[in-house]
């Protein structure tokens, strides 16, 4: 299933939804206006356009999310790898090393994933 391109405004609606789902869609408004600044009218706009993208649903004004954020998150990573790195994940990760300074245990972390990928464990 290939997840729908959620944008920064969206990304920012959706981590409210995530946090609070199921959610009346006037909740999500409320909040929205509280944490986002935004109108009524835009949420609801928000709400319309990612129904209609797939990324959640609407029944009976109570709003759910059909994808989850680290699937949103993913599918960032992915489009980002390779519109910039032409698909190179280590050219990525070169890049990325070479500008951001990472801990011993950020370090550990990685190194835990690429032996989890290595024994076959995958994700």
């Amino acid at each position: 299933m290939e997840i729908p391109k959620v944008f920064e405004s969206e990304y920012r609606f959706c981590l409210i939804l995530w946090e609070h789902e199921p959610v009346r869609s006037s909740d999500l408004v409320r909040l929205c206006r509280e944490q986002l600044g935004w109108k009524p009218t835009t949420t609801y706009t928000v709400i319309k356009r990612l129904s209609e993208r797939g990324v959640l649903k609407n029944e009976d004004s109570v709003v759910t999310a059909l994808v989850s954020k680290e699937q949103v998150q993913e599918a960032e990573i992915d489009e980002l790898v390779e519109k910039k790195f032409g698909g190179s994940l280590p050219a990525f990760v070169a890049a990325f090393t070479r500008h951001g300074k990472m801990t011993e245990k950020e370090i550990d972390q990685v190194q835990r994933m690429i032996d989890r990928f290595r024994k076959g464990d995958g994700q």
